[in-house]
């Protein structure tokens, strides 16, 4: 039967001492191999596994990640490069570039570790609050494993050795005008670095381009967003003007590279308490992404091509 979710591991915020989390693995051959009565018996029955999280890895893989992998292949023709600097079987912080408008960006990164990663790592995402108070967005974001972007998720995550994805620019990022495009925006205060210092996990600055491309965000509609209780409303060349068409995001070249680890086994665990410490890996962490950023503009020949 499935295992279940303890309530304290549901509950958002939660940051009070909780066992590690097992980690729920199902090998690629696995799960396409899947059979579609099979997964939905066990769906009615609750016969499938989940970890701690809500982690539903069948799920992801049988549903959530076939509805992406075209636009992945297909639609934004992703290049993914630096897989090799990811672990194939250890705990990593992937830190990238925020944009977009929504967050195609880190849908992309999810697809390319587990597709074209030899290991076909799944990557866990950390989450704003917005997205676990969205009714289906909450669910569906738990049930392909991902978490509240607090300490304590993050570094059971690391701890469990699982590869653990963050982008520090937030809203401020993908809610960032199409002006803008490409500019690093603020990292805040260094708590990824602080997670992966405690669990001695290498940080893998990622960089990715294309993303600025597919809303371009002209204008924001902020009174309304405030209405609607959202960082921002974007206003682009196709929305809302187009209604829903103008959902559908511009077909723009993408290239994700995962850069050189930057290692923290050999850090103390205490520096994690540093501001100073904290600050220069951040900012080691963010100078990488931007230059790997100005690489990959030189070398994309057009936005669509």
């Amino acid at each position: 039967m499935a295992e279940s979710i303890s309530q304290a591991s549901r509950r958002v915020g939660n940051t009070g001492p909780q066992p590690e989390a097992p980690r729920v693995v199902i090998s690629a051959e696995a799960s396409e191999g899947t059979d579609p009565r099979a997964f939905l018996h066990d769906r009615v029955t609750g016969d499938y596994p989940i970890d701690d999280f809500g982690f539903d890895p069948e799920f992801t893989e049988s549903v959530l990640l076939p509805l992406m992998r075209p636009f992945y292949r297909n639609w934004f023709r992703v290049e993914a490069s630096g897989l090799e600097h990811v672990p194939a079987d250890s705990g990593a912080l992937v830190v990238a570039n925020h944009s977009g408008t929504l967050a195609f960006d880190a849908i992309m990164t999810q697809v390319a570790l587990k597709d074209d990663h030899p290991a076909h790592r799944n990557l866990r995402m950390l989450a704003a609050n917005l997205v676990f108070e969205t009714p289906v967005i909450a669910d569906l974001a738990r049930k392909a494993g991902h978490t509240l972007a607090c300490h304590a998720d993050a570094e059971r995550l690391l701890a469990a050795g699982e590869v653990v994805g963050v982008w520090p620019e937030g809203f401020k990022g993908i809610g960032k005008p199409f002006r803008e495009r490409y500019r690093l925006q603020r990292f805040g205060r260094g708590g990824f670095v602080a997670a992966a210092i405690r669990t001695g996990a290498p940080i893998i600055p990622t960089a990715i381009v294309g993303a600025e491309e597919i809303y371009p965000m002209i204008a924001n509609a902020s009174p309304l967003a405030r209405v609607l209780g959202l960082p921002y409303f974007p206003i682009t060349p196709t929305f809302p003007a187009l209604g829903p068409l103008g959902l559908i995001p511009l077909p723009s070249k993408w290239m994700i590279h995962f850069g050189t680890p930057i290692s923290t086994s050999e850090i103390p665990a205490d520096a994690a308490d540093d501001p100073m410490v904290l600050f220069d890996i951040t900012d080691q962490v963010r100078e990488s992404i931007s230059a790997s950023i100005a690489r990959l503009l030189a070398i994309r020949e057009s936005v669509f091509g």
